[in-house]
């Protein structure tokens, strides 16, 4: 069993690093935001504090010197791309749809399809397939005021995966299961939230639970 550790939206905050490391992960996800508009010094802190391996995508509020520096850094940066990891396979998408507030890493759902599309070719299937995004998909702990602001992108190609990380909404932390695929914010973890995600043996054996440190 390999048990990930999924965090999200830092905003910079990493004081609490060191507690999510004490839950032991073997490996931690995290699903963007990395920075609160922050520089590379800010990738180099953060990754500085986790001792064990992580994949990462960047969200809307990491601007284009924290996207390069994601990808020098100890972490896989999975923007745009496909790992496998033997029994998982990953494949990640950064940034988010457009926002009313201009953030530094916004992409049309045309260019997030398109970086997709790419990932999917290239994807194997595995005994667990994950998609770590920062942006939800469109209809899932997505909703601000009423509205869903995730991404129908994202959305698109949910049904191609058995787990959906995503964040970006921090009002919308919770776990979602549609058809046979869990969906999980686990919530801002500049507030000490997380998720553990536990990955068994069989296909859809994948058990999540929030957590707050």
């Amino acid at each position: 069993m390999l048990k990930a550790l999924l965090l999200a939206d830092l905003h910079g905050e990493y004081g609490m690093l060191e507690s999510f490391m004490e839950l032991a992960p073997d490996v931690v996800f995290i699903a963007g935001d990395i920075t609160n508009m922050g520089t590379a010094k800010d990738v180099e802190t953060c990754f500085s504090r986790i001792d064990v391996p992580s994949f990462s995508v960047p969200g809307n509020c990491d601007p284009k010197e924290v996207v390069d520096a994601l990808e020098q850094s100890s972490s896989v940066n999975l923007h745009g791309s496909y790992m496998n990891l033997g029994r998982i396979s990953l494949v990640g998408i950064g940034g988010s749809n457009p926002t009313p507030f201009g953030t530094p890493f916004e992409m049309t759902d045309k260019q997030i399809d398109d970086l997709m599309k790419v990932s999917m070719e290239r994807m194997q299937k595995s005994i667990h397939n994950v998609l770590i995004s920062h942006a939800p998909p469109q209809g899932y702990l997505d909703e601000i005021g009423g509205n869903h602001v995730g991404s129908a992108s994202v959305l698109k190609y949910m049904d191609k995966f058995d787990l959906v990380c995503c964040a970006h909404v921090h009002e919308q932390r919770g776990i979602v299961e549609v058809g046979g695929i869990k969906v999980v914010n686990p919530g801002p973890a500049a507030m000490g939230n997380c998720a553990m995600i536990h990955f068994g043996e069989d296909a859809k054996d994948i058990e999540v639970k929030l957590l707050n440190v």
